[in-house]
């Protein structure tokens, strides 16, 4: 059977038709469709949305101790915050299949940095995936979880925008696997951390670590493709496939696609002795590049992003690909001239633009005010018109820069979050400055759902009292507001009141996004016209 598929959903059918039990993730850009077409799929697998990448990992990883196939999704950067149970779980091994999804983005469309998760493969001394195409992607879920319960390591399948989000024709299989049965840990001692068995499994891991190379030269998805020329290039991931779409008529080199690791180290020293020059076609960082450097004789030359042969920074394109290997530009079309860029903004009717009308009006009185915003769609409150953010680093350091702004004396501080957000890594700074009564001002905008994402359901919709209740937040300094230009003189006066408060105060707008108000009502109307 052929799909027209993203990368995204042919990872998901991969994973369904490779006996998947659980998809465990948090939304994030690009990796979110792969969990919601396995929601829509009505598959009999678990897939409600986690409250964060480090719940979203533990949770995988017990699925995987009781013996059954688990799937974790997560942008890049959600790799830091499962880091934890991300790296220690290569020590305790896994049971059941256990295969962790990052979604790279190169070029930073909706992220605050490029970082190369591939690197995090290596730290954690586990075999890492990387296709080049949608058909990869499916095949390679398979592939993924047969060497997860072979080696029993989970195993990290790395992609990037551009796969995630583009299409092409899937040939999926007639059958699917089943998914496994209950089935207890072999090595039960070694999911209990404490030292003498971490030391243990930590030797056991380094162990295998020449074993896992091997794999990486043998695997079915990596190839070499030899030509009679001094030069030879090496193509990561969806850098063959534009090397492809530049060569497809005849290859004038050597090419290796690499496609797993750890680095085939034998493999490529041996093609680097037969080459004067390597040129290394890697999406994201020089991964591949720096390791080269350190293991071939310094009479290769080796060319990629560090000489600049390939840009430092940025995602690759069949353009920049073309220009490194040195081949004629291509015939491309002139950018229209007449259409200009468009920044990203509020949505008309959003509940965030009210929280910002008020918030700078209140806060015009007050010259050495600072705002400290964080990820989310109200993250373009820093934009025009109102400009209001004066910072935003990463899921939850609204609350904690604000607090430690206070802590040095700056008044008044303001910390602004959103309600998925807060749930996600907002809390416990929050006890934080609970704990030390700091004069904070907290603002979490409830629009009740994961606006930015396309709407996902929220951790804390309609708990959110309660938990700021449970930290220790007083009922006199807990406010809700509608937040609606009717209601600005109320939303201004309760802002100044809390402001002027010398302790942590919390105020939450509450009023549904824009975007999901006017789907929910479409699907009522639907309901209704059904029921007719």
């Amino acid at each position: 059977m052929k799909k027209l598929l993203l990368g995204d959903q042919a990872i998901a059918q991969g994973a369904l038709d490779a006996g998947l039990s659980g998809v465990y993730a948090y939304p994030g850009t690009p990796s979110t469709e792969i969990t919601e077409y396995i929601q829509v799929s009505h598959a009999p697998v678990h897939s409600r949305w986690c409250t964060n990448e480090k719940t979203a990992m533990e949770a995988a990883l017990g699925m995987s101790f009781a013996g059954k196939r688990a799937l974790v999704c997560m942008k890049h950067v959600g790799m830091n915050v499962c880091a934890d149970a991300f790296i220690n779980s290569a020590v305790t091994g896994v049971n059941g299949g256990l295969i962790v999804l990052a979604a790279d983005d190169p070029s930073m469309h909706s992220s605050q940095n490029e970082q190369d998760s591939r690197f995090y493969g290596k730290f954690a001394l586990i075999p890492t995936i990387e296709p080049s195409t949608q058909q990869e992607a499916y095949d390679m879920i398979s592939y993924a979880f047969d060497l997860s319960e072979e080696l029993r390591l989970p195993v990290l399948m790395r992609i990037v925008t551009r796969l995630a989000h583009s299409r092409a024709v899937v040939e999926i299989a007639d059958t699917p696997r089943p998914q496994n049965h209950l089935s207890a840990p072999a090595d039960p001692k070694g999911w209990v951390l404490l030292p003498a068995n971490a030391r243990r499994k930590n030797v056991e891991l380094c162990a295998l670590q020449p074993r896992l190379e091997e794999l990486s030269a043998a695997s079915p998805f990596s190839r070499l493709t030899k030509v009679d020329s001094p030069r030879a290039v090496v193509a990561c991931g969806i850098g063959y496939n534009y090397l492809m779409e530049n060569c497809a008529e005849e290859l004038p080199f050597t090419v290796y696609k690499l496609s797993q690791y750890p680095l085939p180290k034998k493999l490529l020293a041996e093609l680097a002795s037969k080459h004067r020059e390597l040129l290394v076609v890697e999406d994201g960082q020089p991964f591949v590049e720096e390791q080269l450097i350190g293991i071939i004789s310094h009479e290769v030359t080796v060319h990629g992003r560090l000489d600049g042969t390939l840009p430092r920074t940025g995602e690759l394109t069949p353009d920049n690909v073309r220009q490194a290997l040195g081949l004629p530009s291509a015939q491309t079309f002139k950018p229209c001239e007449t259409v200009v860029g468009r920044p990203p903004a509020l949505c008309q009717g959003c509940g965030h633009r009210s929280v910002y009308e008020a918030l700078n009006r209140v806060l015009a009185d007050y010259p050495d005010s600072r705002v400290f915003g964080d990820i989310g769609c109200y993250t373009l409150g820093a934009l025009p018109p109102y400009q209001a953010l004066h910072s935003c680093v990463d899921m939850g350091a609204s609350i904690t820069m604000a607090k430690g702004a206070s802590d040095a004396g700056l008044f008044p501080a303001v910390a602004i979050i959103g309600d998925s957000t807060f749930t996600h890594s907002g809390m416990t700074g929050l006890l934080d400055a609970v704990n030390e009564n700091s004069p904070i001002t907290v603002i979490i905008s409830d629009n009740l759902t994961t606006g930015m994402t396309g709407g996902q359901d929220s951790a804390g919709t309609n708990k959110f009292e309660a938990i700021c209740r449970g930290l220790g937040v007083s009922d006199e300094h807990l406010k809700v507001v509608v937040p609606l230009p009717a209601n600005m003189e109320e939303i201004t006066r309760i802002l100044r009141e809390e402001i002027e408060y010398r302790g942590v105060s919390v105020i939450i707008p509450r009023r549904e996004c824009i975007q999901t108000l006017a789907r929910h009502a479409k699907q009522k109307r639907a309901a209704a016209e059904k029921k007719e």
